[in-house]
């Protein structure tokens, strides 16, 4: 019987490398252009857009240490992740500078980190000077934070980076910089309306991303007096939305869908922001909801349904790597 992880794996690889359907998020320019996915994107062509590859890609690294025969797995990695398919990648980063701002270029950051120490990893080079340098034009004017709950969420994004952009390679001013702006965007913020999450299509929390991005940018004492200023409903004790399971009234709509998603990505967020947090009745409040969370959309990781298979597998990760004590499977 397939180990928990190489089941993961396998729905990883079959994502990877299946073409369509997709969904390119590609500005056609000429009727003799050739938007073939894999033409525009040879390393990054599969499960269903671009981002989408590039954290399944990740995904996929991350479980070869668990498994018995990582060999089965690591040839399509061997064909997508090569230099010239990453050159490619990068150039057309640099050519369309907003092309998956900032989410894309996090999980591929993320994806170089994982890569570190393997075959793949001097590939990534040329991706990472690419995202380095997006990031240095981008951030100074990036006056105000996006905070929606879907992909264009800049505190996830950021926080992805500051985790994993030394490991992939990016310079010390370049995450200095990620810091400046976390904090220029969030020290000051308070009374966060957590009332109103979810919103219909999230699968990120702006509130619970934020604070997670925080609680990376501020010392562990600073961060506790600001999450009480950011969250007061969690120090007093009141009834607080963002610790409420979302409820999924259709797996299948990929809309509605992604609010599997956000019960995952919750559960990462809630877990780090509990262990900064003194032990006490706030810490115990927030693991125990993020353990319900876990435990409520991890059986949808698997559901043989495209419109969930090709993206909610990580996020499941996310949330597994955050529990503590419980290593993933």
């Amino acid at each position: 019987m397939p180990t928990p992880a190489h089941h993961i794996a396998g729905i990883a690889a079959a994502n990877i490398t299946r073409v369509y359907p997709n969904f390119p998020a590609h500005l056609v320019t000429s009727a003799t252009e050739d938007t073939r996915p894999d033409t525009l994107h040879p390393a990054f062509y599969g499960a269903y857009d671009w981002h989408s590859s590039v954290h399944m890609h990740w995904l996929l690294v991350r479980t070869l240490p668990r498994l018995d025969a990582p060999g089965e797995f690591t040839g399509v990695l061997d064909r997508h992740l090569t230099p010239e398919h990453l050159a490619v990648e990068a150039a057309y980063l640099l050519d369309r500078p907003s092309f998956e701002r900032p989410y894309g270029w996090a999980w591929l950051i993320a994806l170089a980190a994982e890569c570190r120490g393997t075959a793949w990893e001097a590939a990534f080079t040329p991706a990472v000077d690419a995202v380095g340098r997006l990031l240095a034009q981008w951030l100074p004017k990036a006056t105000y934070p996006v905070r929606h709950g879907t992909h264009a969420n800049s505190a996830f994004a950021l926080g992805l980076v500051l985790d994993t952009g030394a490991a992939a390679g990016l310079g010390d001013g370049t995450l200095d910089a990620v810091r400046e702006r976390l904090r220029s965007w969030f020290a000051d913020d308070h009374d966060a309306p957590a009332h109103w999450e979810p919103s219909g299509q999230d699968f990120l929390s702006p509130a619970l991303t934020e604070a997670d991005a925080v609680r990376r940018v501020l010392p562990e004492g600073e961060f506790g007096r600001w999450l009480d200023r950011f969250l007061p409903a969690l120090a007093t004790g009141a009834p607080c939305a963002l610790l409420d399971v979302p409820v999924v009234s259709d797996h299948a709509d990929p809309q509605i869908g992604h609010l599997l998603g956000l019960a995952l990505s919750r559960a990462a967020a809630l877990y780090p922001i509990a262990a900064a947090l003194p032990e006490g009745p706030v810490r115990r409040r927030l693991t125990e909801a993020a353990d319900a969370h876990l435990a409520a959309g991890l059986p949808a990781v698997d559901r043989g349904d495209f419109t969930t298979d090709h993206w909610l597998a990580t996020f499941a990760e996310l949330a597994l790597s955050a529990r503590p004590a419980h290593p993933a499977p």
